[in-house]
């Protein structure tokens, strides 16, 4: 039984006129940076210092702490008043942060704050913790902190299921730094990929650098990337502009967007909608071309994201 303790601290209608999308995508990072009035609650920074206790059976318990000894915790709770835990029934103790608390009620950590839809920012996965995301079934990632900045992945789409022999397969390292003030992030990475059970096998993927402004819980990202295919990389970048922001306890909004130069019909943009209770994250989304007669409103993204770890 482990104890640990911190001891500080809408789609308009078509035609889709050109100007919009990128209204769209100014507006909402916008508000992925700056905290909007949909975020009109503020931190409680009052009172005494936080704490959340997490027993063996799975209870919860947030409040400030009375007395800490050997054998026992007593935490004075809001509902329950002063509550004795004995150390042995405690699984994890740690203090919350200020702004974790809005008007009195406790805002849990965003758990997935290192991704958009697809995407990554340039924040760092923290080390020990890690996350499974799966898309339409199929689409297969794993990420894992080896520490506070460097993180590594791995993903596939199991089409044996259907018979293939072939097996894709793709890796995903990821190295991340942050200013002291944690407020702009900087990173490198990749997406390293190939078949197993195909002879030529070059293998294809795309190397990146990408730049995040904000918290873990409103942020906003514009990247850089070079695709490759065997041993040559593409003439032109690719650049991701994306963004989030909390709207509420377990509602966040997403934008994950796509701009080639010179390559006008593969622009994309996508708008969702992420529900993320504390222990799982669901996003809903819907991605459609910049350019380009379009006869729906977009194509749909259902993924769902597991973290895992302290």
């Amino acid at each position: 039984m482990s104890y640990s303790r911190i001891d500080s601290n809408v789609v308009p209608p078509r035609p889709w006129k050109r100007s919009r999308p990128w209204a769209l995508v100014g507006v909402f990072l916008l508000l992925a940076v700056f905290e909007s009035p949909l975020y009109a609650q503020q931190p409680d920074t009052s009172g005494a210092p936080q704490y959340r206790v997490e027993t063996t059976d799975g209870q919860v318990l947030l409040g400030t702490l009375v007395s800490d000894t050997e054998t026992e915790v007593v935490l004075d709770t809001r509902q329950l008043g002063e509550v004795t835990i004995q150390r042995a029934d405690i699984e994890s103790i740690e203090r919350i942060a200020a702004d974790r608390f809005r008007d009195g009620e406790y805002w849990f950590r965003n758990p997935q704050s290192t991704r958009y839809l697809f995407a990554p920012n340039a924040l760092g996965i923290p080390k020990g913790e890690g996350y499974y995301q799966n898309t339409w079934i199929l689409l297969n990632n794993v990420n894992y902190g080896a520490t506070d900045h460097f993180s590594v992945g791995a993903g596939t789409v199991p089409i044996f299921l259907f018979g293939a022999e072939a097996l894709p397969i793709w890796f995903l390292p990821k190295l991340s730094i942050s200013t002291p003030q944690d407020n702009f992030h900087l990173a490198v990475g990749g997406v390293f990929g190939g078949v197993l059970g195909v002879d030529d096998g070059g293998g294809a993927g795309l190397v990146y650098g990408s730049a995040t402004v904000g918290s873990r819980d409103h942020n906003a990202t514009v990247g850089l990337g070079y695709g490759y295919a065997g041993d040559g990389f593409a003439d032109r970048p690719a650049i991701n502009i994306s963004g989030m922001t909390r709207v509420g306890r377990t509602t966040y909004l997403i934008s994950e967007n796509y701009f080639f130069p010179g390559v006008d019909d593969a622009n994309l943009i996508s708008f969702g909608v992420r529900w993320a209770p504390e222990n799982f994250a669901v996003d809903f989304a819907l991605a459609r071309p910049l350019e380009g007669e379009v006869d729906f409103i977009g194509f749909p993204w259902l993924g769902v994201t597991i973290p895992f770890g302290p």
